[in-house]
């Protein structure tokens, strides 16, 4: 318990502090065989904030919440959720995606 105060605290704190609506952060926290994962979730408008210029806060923020899992023998992930889309319905944009590729090449008839 106290890993999870240490590493989802640590990140609310964080994020709450560079986005304008502090109110709409959300952390979900899992734990598996591969370690801790936190997934990171925001109002749409505060993402240009969490990203950065060329996704360098993100990797700051990456890096800090592992740091604090090294410090609590723990391998800790950072995942931040695009706003919008449910994991499914990545999933399925993923499967449309290949799919329209293949149908590409079958035109090309190579």
């Amino acid at each position: 318990m106290a890993n999870e105060v240490s590493d989802k605290g640590f990140l609310e704190y964080i994020v709450k502090s560079l986005v304008d609506h502090p109110e709409d952060v959300k952390i979900d926290r899992k734990v598996d065989e591969m370690g801790v994962l936190l997934s990171l979730k925001v109002n749409p408008e505060d993402m240009g904030q969490i990203i950065g210029k060329g996704g360098a806060t993100a990797r700051a923020i990456r890096s800090l919440v592992r740091i604090i899992g090294l410090k609590n023998h723990a391998r800790v992930n950072l995942k931040i959720e695009e706003p919008g889309k449910s994991p499914s319905a990545q999933e399925t944009q993923k499967k449309e995606t290949s799919s329209s590729k293949d149908e590409e090449l079958e035109n090309l008839k190579i």
